[in-house]
């Protein structure tokens, strides 16, 4: 039962699809031609799978939106019926991205949850959040200090580097994401850990994998066992490059918890159009 539980905790924050899900355009083009880009990811935990995910970005010139889904999926379906989705737009600007709008709405554990937030020039402008946390002398106030300097989850997903010739190596996972999902500040501190050769999902040959460490910053209960743990829970992210060899998309992504190890891979890619399936397993 704690195992499924963790398919509530993504359907009602959508981290992994955000902060983990993450692609990473390089430098832009010349011409701001149009990319599509679609995946299906099969969600595990300790082998079994308990739910799949979707994601969809649409990326034209210094504009963009994206889109990502989560359902339970197999033992999952026995457990829970929660679903959830969000959305996400706003502009690449140099070196920077400038979020304007997202939305997250979601159902777990019999409960409705939704995050409206308002952003520009870098910060959180307004957020409309249901439900509120309890009140709690413990836990760490969010304050304008933390809103400030921090993108949703989604919109984290979309990270520049210096130049396409670094997608695959140190400079990819070179970053610290700081990340306001509505109801937490976090950061998300990604450290480069070697490349790997893999074969499957549409695409054969070299991913970049980045260690990830999840640090709180405010919204949290520090004496939580939920929160100390996965302070120093380890994770990895593999980036795979896909369609224009400036952009890479998540192959998979992985946490260690508790009751086993949280898998989110890719089964199916596609790219402008392109489909391609993983092969049965």
């Amino acid at each position: 039962m704690r195992a499924m539980n963790k398919l509530g905790h993504l359907i009602k924050l959508p981290l992994l699809a955000g902060a983990f899900l993450t692609l990473l355009p390089l430098e832009a083009p010349a011409e701001a031609a149009k990319a599509k880009i679609g995946g299906l990811y099969n969600i595990s935990m300790a082998g079994f799978t308990i739910g799949r995910g979707s994601l969809s970005l649409v990326y034209q010139g210094n504009a963009y939106s994206a889109k990502v889904t989560i359902a339970p999926a197999g033992i999952g379906t026995l457990f829970t019926t929660g679903k959830g989705g969000a959305e996400a737009s706003g502009w690449l600007v140099g070196s920077k991205v400038v979020p304007s709008r997202y939305r997250m709405a979601s159902q777990a554990a019999n409960r409705d949850f939704f995050v409206a937030l308002s952003q520009g020039s870098g910060h959180i402008r307004s957020a409309d959040v249901s439900p509120q946390f309890k009140p709690n002398p413990e836990r760490i106030k969010v304050t304008k200090r933390h809103r400030s300097n921090a993108v949703d989850p989604l919109s984290a997903a979309l990270v520049p580097v210096r130049s396409a010739k670094n997608a695959l190596g140190p400079e990819a996972c070179k970053r610290t994401l700081p990340i306001f999902d509505g109801w937490t500040r976090f950061d998300i501190k990604l450290s480069y850990k070697g490349l790997q050769e893999v074969t499957g999902a549409g695409y054969e040959g070299m991913v970049v994998v980045c260690k990830a460490k999840w640090v709180p910053v405010a919204g949290h209960r520090p004496s939580k066992e939920s929160v100390k743990y996965m302070a120093n829970a380890p994770m990895e992210a593999w980036f795979a490059p896909m369609g224009r060899d400036n952009v890479l998309i998540p192959y998979r992504m992985s946490i260690q918890t508790k009751t086993g190890r949280l898998l989110i891979s890719a089964t199916k890619l596609n790219i402008n159009g392109k489909s391609q399936d993983n092969a049965a397993r």
